[in-house]
């Protein structure tokens, strides 16, 4: 039996920038990226603490240590600067091997590890 858990968590990290012209995404901080074993192009579930949306997108790398959070195209709409966000990502494993899995979750201060 295969199913989905928790692979991946940024908690809580301010929107620092949002780009409704742009193709689609979130642009993340590629140490934010690291800490908390996201790749480029991997799909995000992005909640936001202030106003409730909660979104599928996909991860591009932004600037190294920037603290970038930039919500882009369709998704920007969803969000203000200055929002608090948390970027989460799942997985699916097997049953038996996902009782021993441990997500990665980071608790960024100022957007940065």
């Amino acid at each position: 039996m295969q199913i989905e858990l928790l692979k991946s968590k940024i908690h809580q990290v301010v929107v620092t920038e949002a780009n409704l012209d742009y193709v689609g995404s979130i642009t993340i901080d590629e140490s934010l990226m690291i800490a908390a074993n996201l790749i480029e192009n991997e799909k995000v579930q992005v909640l936001d603490m202030n106003n409730g949306e909660r979104f599928e997108t996909y991860v591009i790398k932004g600037k190294k240590d920037s603290g970038v959070i930039c919500l882009n195209g369709p998704a920007a709409r969803k969000v203000l600067v200055n929002d608090i966000v948390v970027i989460i990502s799942f997985c699916t494993m097997d049953f038996e091997e996902a009782k021993n899995f441990k997500p990665t979750v980071v608790f960024p201060k100022n957007n940065r590890i």
